[in-house]
């Protein structure tokens, strides 16, 4: 099998949409009523919010994780040190039972994150919400070691929550090199959020690093706003020996392209002892360069923010060791948090008197180690109940056999489902190559991001109009 037939099995990216900023025809048809139609949620008669046929979101997963004691890595790794990683195929026993559209559909977990900044009439204050959005999108990878399935091409996932005021749509557009397509709306139109990052992943030994590639873009339709960023850097360590453990580190801007701010997150490397690990540092400024707020915090714990003479003045009176570093009952402006149990590690930031918090990780499942160290909102996403497939489309996530067979502990089962699905892949590949044929995708179309004028991904419309007769099969 040469490098082109070879099915690979690792981290994918995710694209863009809407280039004119408006919401897709989906929501401006007058046929489509997202708040009646059975397709995309309802209203039972007793009250409770239904999304996607799903009343009562469940709390765990059918079986418990297995052990990966039995695996050796080493065998598989030791020929690919700083290569490339995309291509190489790996076992199911490294996987976790999320295809990676599902994976990056978790940024939707602090969608209150973005309510706020919609609500606010303050920039700076907008700014301050749209970094603790950026921030906790990155939050779920803590402690989550398993690599996601590597989306099959044309495969697809859909979320509606009512709840939490979102629907969202991805698509796997591309193979070589993987790519994943993304577009999110807020059911109040009120927002439109998309994306591209396509991980470059490299294995160095005793680490595998994951350099994102491509544009995250928000934008506040109330405002006329839009954002732009891109990911941190992701690296998992002892890939070969010892405890498993992630750190991020690179810089993060955050640049509103209507007003000229900007917010520049440093997200920070471990350091010598490990001092450092977790922490994020940054700074908003306007468009002359002027500081406006200092945001700092941990990725896995909590993010705030305080005035940079405050924080100058606190960091100055550290150096001397003379610093009022005590707790204060802090102006916590996140909402969701009075119900937050605090992660012990909560503890580790210092807290300068006068800080605002932005935001604050939520307390995962206490059964959470047993099951990927998943969030409650990442145990809810390949939920399937009956009569989903009905609603669905063909190529949904929930509806991809191996997945589901390691979800529900069927190992044996979930490697030969993959293999099986590898194999339709390169089959369908290989008759594309024969009859010259282009693969055409669905949803999504090739384009230009409207405001860095970078190669996106853009969103065509009419998914939830839910005509899927030409869906391909992958399955």
């Amino acid at each position: 099998m040469n490098s082109e037939e070879e099915f690979y099995d690792a981290v994918t990216g995710f694209d863009s949409d809407n280039s004119s900023g408006e919401f897709s025809e989906a929501i401006h048809k007058g046929d489509v009523d997202i708040h009646q139609t059975s397709r995309t949620g309802r209203h039972n008669g007793d009250g409770q919010v239904q999304e996607n046929g799903i009343k009562k979101h469940r709390t765990a997963l059918p079986a418990p994780m297995f052990t990966r004691s039995d695996f050796s890595i080493w065998s598989i790794l030791k020929k690919c040190i700083g290569l490339e990683l995309s291509k190489i195929t790996m076992p199911i026993a490294f996987n976790e039972p999320l295809s990676f559209l599902q994976r990056i559909t978790e940024y939707m977990e602090h969608t209150y994150l973005i309510n706020k900044a919609c609500s606010h009439s303050n920039p700076l204050e907008r700014m301050q919400a749209v970094a603790a959005f950026a921030v906790s999108a990155v939050a779920s990878q803590w402690e989550r070691t398993g690599k996601p399935f590597n989306p099959l091409l044309g495969e697809t996932y859909e979320l509606v929550r009512e709840d939490l005021g979102f629907r969202f749509i991805s698509e796997q557009v591309s193979h070589h090199p993987p790519i994943s397509a993304f577009y999110s709306e807020g059911l109040n139109q009120d927002f439109v959020f998309h994306g591209s990052i396509y991980p470059k992943l490299k294995f160095w030994g005793k680490s595998v690093e994951a350099e994102p590639r491509g544009m995250i873009t928000l934008e506040l339709v109330k405002h006329n706003e839009a954002y732009t960023w891109t990911n941190p850097t992701c690296c998992v360590h002892n890939v070969i020996i010892g405890k498993l453990w992630i750190e991020q580190y690179g810089t993060v801007e955050i640049v509103n392209h209507s007003t000229g701010d900007k917010c520049i997150l440093n997200f920070k490397p471990c350091g010598l002892f490990g001092k450092e690990l977790h922490r994020i540092e940054g700074y908003i400024q306007d468009k002359n360069k002027k500081k406006l707020s200092v945001i700092y915090g941990k990725w896995t714990e909590c993010l705030w923010c305080i005035d940079p003479s405050t924080y100058e003045s606190a960091k100055k009176n550290e150096k001397r060791g003379g610093g009022d570093q005590k707790k204060p009952k802090p102006s916590e402006d996140a909402e969701n948090d009075e119900a937050d149990d605090m992660p012990e590690v909560q503890e580790t930031v210092q807290i300068i008197h006068g800080s605002k918090l932005l935001w604050r990780i939520s307390s995962r499942p206490p059964n959470s180690s047993q099951m990927y160290n998943f969030t409650s909102f990442a145990v809810t996403l390949n939920e399937l109940e009956k009569g989903m497939e009905e609603i669905l489309a063909p190529t949904d996530c929930r509806l991809r056999p191996d997945i589901r067979h390691m979800e529900n502990g069927e190992i044996d089962l979930a490697s030969k489902e993959k293999e099986r699905l590898e194999e339709k892949q390169r089959a369908a590949r290989k008759e594309r190559a024969k009859d010259e044929l282009e693969w055409r995708t669905r949803w999504f179309y090739h384009g230009t991001n409207p405001y860095t004028g970078t190669p996106d991904w853009l969103y065509s419309g009419g998914y939830f109009d839910r005509n899927f007769f030409d869906c391909p099969d992958i399955y």
